[in-house]
């Protein structure tokens, strides 16, 4: 009786659990089928051509500011600082009075030098005069025509040490920070102020060797840099190419020639060069947002209408690309894509092949070649 009395509890058992199996199984392939009938929503996507561009030819590099002409003032001989006629930053003008040091002594000694030029002066024209009547010998006369030149070359000894003692603006530019102050000595040699002429500006740079034949002298350059307003950029041309290439770096240097009106590059600044070639390229291009970037490849997701087994609408399939040059908002493509292809052209990183999706240009942005700041 215990024996069938547990068989019939096993049997309970094993009936219960095929029945819990079997329902569990019937629910696992409805929802299966269920999935497999269901089809994914489309994704809204903005799309955008492959079209041809025209490019301009350019050459980069980086490049140093190096004013035309640029010194710092110094003294040129020892002497006491007794009036500085300049403010620092200023502009002024070749000839402008800087700095005076103590002439005093040389004044005094100009006079009595100017007094003996006078007396000599007296003195060789009286000769002169007595020469023409033989009252006076060849001689005299001679010896009175040295004297004169000889007080004349002492006079002119101490303008000159007053000169170099009256400090002025060798050329238009601006002043930089003072570096001596009233009642100072200074001596020779000893440094006043920073003198740079800033329009125009030299920008100097270097370009492989290879690069030779697209440097020419007279060829257009832009400067940018961080420090220009609104990211405008600056235009100048080639002025000189040094006739020799570095032998370490087999690099050429070049210097070109930019307006500074406003003044806003200034010596020692670093800038970014593009050198303008006279021909221009063409291009296919497409916005660098409908790139999607991968270790393995780059590539983009073409648009096109769907297989007949794939059903209605439209889908996108991933297309493999190489890419050239970036300029602005854009990127060109050499190869991989043909011109009038269309392309998705933001949030690719969300696809995958074969999706399907709607398009609407409604939010897409505006793709520049030289987009400003305030466009984003």
């Amino acid at each position: 009786m215990k024996l069938k009395a547990l068989l019939l509890s096993l049997g309970g058992i094993i009936l219960v659990a095929g029945l819990l199996a079997g329902t569990k199984a019937l629910q696992i392939g409805t929802l299966i089928k269920h999935g497999q009938a269901a089809k994914i929503p489309p994704e809204v996507v903005a799309t955008i051509r492959a079209e041809p561009q025209t490019w301009e030819s350019l050459v980069t590099a980086v490049g140093t500011l190096e004013a035309v002409q640029g010194v710092t003032v110094s003294a040129e001989l020892t002497g006491k600082v007794v009036a500085i006629a300049f403010e620092p930053g200023s502009r002024i003008k070749a000839g402008d009075l800087l700095v005076q040091q103590d002439i005093a002594a040389e004044t005094a000694q100009l006079r009595a030098a100017e007094a003996a030029v006078a007396l000599a002066r007296v003195t060789f024209e009286r000769a002169r005069k007595m020469l023409e009547t033989k009252a006076v010998a060849e001689a005299n006369y001679d010896n009175a025509e040295a004297q004169l030149k000889q007080a004349q070359a002492q006079a002119d000894a101490i303008r000159a040490t007053i000169a170099k003692k009256t400090i002025r603006a060798p050329f238009d530019g601006r002043l930089g920070i003072r570096q001596v102050h009233i009642g100072q000595i200074v001596k020779e040699g000893a440094p006043i102020v920073s003198l740079q002429a800033l329009d125009p500006i030299f920008v100097n740079f270097l370009v492989p060797q290879q690069q030779l034949v697209r440097v020419q002298a007279g060829f257009a350059v832009r400067i940018t840099a961080d420090v220009l307003p609104e990211s405008r950029a600056i235009s100048g041309a080639i002025t000189a190419v040094n006739p020799e290439v570095d032998a370490a770096s087999r690099n050429l240097r070049v210097q070109a020639t930019v307006a500074n009106g406003e003044e806003w590059l200034r010596p020692g600044m670093f800038v970014n060069v593009a050198v303008v070639q006279p021909e221009s390229r063409p291009v296919l291009a497409i916005p660098t947002t409908a790139v999607l970037h991968a270790p393995y490849s780059d590539s983009v997701f073409i648009v096109e209408t769907a297989r007949a087994e794939e059903g209605d609408g439209l889908v996108v399939r991933q297309q493999f690309v190489r890419l050239g040059e970036k300029r602005g908002d854009f990127v060109a493509v050499t190869s991989g894509l043909s011109a009038d292809q269309t392309v998705v052209a933001t949030g690719v990183f969300k696809l995958r092949n074969g999706q399907p999706v709607v398009e609407d240009n409604t939010l897409r942005p505006a793709f520049k070649l030289a987009p400003r700041p305030e466009d984003g």
